[in-house]
């Protein structure tokens, strides 16, 4: 049996038992037995006041749990995208912006607001730029290195530079009064603006990116082992390198379109993952899948908690993330060196 399949039922208890916890947690504290009050009287197991439920409806259901499962579909898509980078690169420093594709989001979420597009439009320009700018970055290390791991690096290095310099145009253009503010306010990160319609559209997409990346756990281990030793064990290494940044891409614009620039999680969520079930991709991916979800409920909850104002999301992720790498700094550096 795979490893993300023995892993699952632990991994999505524990998920369950966070956004649980995240539901309880905002401006106003909901004791736990009052959630499952309410979902026992959803469920039809017992009764509750009319008025009591529709209270807790709004602040359950419209309310908390789009920003809970906005947090998990992105903590888990940028934690399963950074391991999968990180094996692919063979670089523990990489992150799903690597390949340029959060600078081409930026771009396409900006020239959107400068051009008074609908917020669902904005979403989508964003998830088209960063696709695009990964296909720049991949057409680059195609072109001139045959896709090899140094030319696809350096090839994000470009496109990542390209669609920055462009965001920059965009915004000198923008009108510093009301556009402005909003690029650099959704540059920040942000999931106030989640909604169930969304989370409806991008569950499945996202859902099959993260679960394609976890059943391709040993083919990403033969890749860690050098293009000759995959080959070796018969892998189509070039294809298989290309497929697992697609999905890797993919679920990253996504998640981008969806909450703007969160920094941090693709980064040090799967190096938490790693001292915790090994390097082994197999168990590595989901178990990053699943620790990114926590990590960025928890994350969401600061943010909603700590001050009289929300603060963005990306703010937070970058001070936990910050002191979470220097804390497990000393014992991963052990497998770099």
């Amino acid at each position: 049996m795979p490893a993300w399949l023995r892993l699952g039922p632990a991994l999505l208890l524990g998920v369950a038992a966070a956004m649980l916890a995240a539901l309880c947690v905002g401006r106003y504290p909901l004791p736990l037995a009052d959630i499952l009050r309410f979902l026992g009287a959803a469920a039809g197991l017992w009764e509750m006041p009319t008025r009591e439920f529709d209270t807790l409806f709004n602040l359950i259901v419209r309310i908390r749990l789009p920003r809970v499962l906005a947090a998990v579909l992105v903590g888990m898509s940028l934690a399963t995208a950074g391991a999968a980078f990180q094996g692919v690169f063979r670089n523990p420093l990489v992150s799903p912006g690597l390949l340029g594709v959060l600078a081409g989001a930026a771009f396409g979420a900006a020239l959107g607001i400068v051009l008074d597009l609908p917020w669902a439009m904005v979403q989508l320009l964003a998830f088209l730029m960063g696709v695009a700018a990964v296909t720049v970055g991949v057409g680059i290390a195609t072109l001139f290195g045959n896709g090899s791991v140094i030319m696809m690096v350096l090839g994000g290095v470009i496109s990542g530079a390209l669609f920055t310099s462009l965001l920059s145009m965009v915004k000198y253009v923008a009108d510093p009064y009301n556009q402005l503010p909003a690029i650099v306010h959704w540059l920040m990160g942000s999931l106030a603006l989640a909604d169930l319609d969304q989370i409806g559209v991008l569950i499945i997409p996202i859902g099959i990116g993260v679960t394609l990346l976890c059943t391709l756990g040993r083919a990403l281990d033969a890749l860690t082992m050098g293009d000759d030793e995959a080959r070796a064990l018969g892998m189509p290494v070039q294809a298989l390198r290309i497929l697992i940044v697609a999905l890797a891409t993919l679920i990253s614009a996504l998640t981008v379109s969806l909450a703007g620039i969160i920094g941090w999680v693709g980064l040090i969520v799967p190096h938490i993952a790693r001292l915790l079930v090994g390097p082994g991709n197999a168990a590595l991916l989901p178990t990053s899948a699943a620790l990114g979800a926590g990590f960025l409920l928890a994350a969401d909850g600061i943010s909603r908690t700590v001050a009289t104002t929300e603060i963005p999301i990306g703010i937070v992720t970058e001070l936990i993330g910050v002191i979470a790498f220097v804390l497990v700094l000393g014992r991963v550096r052990k497998g770099w060196l």
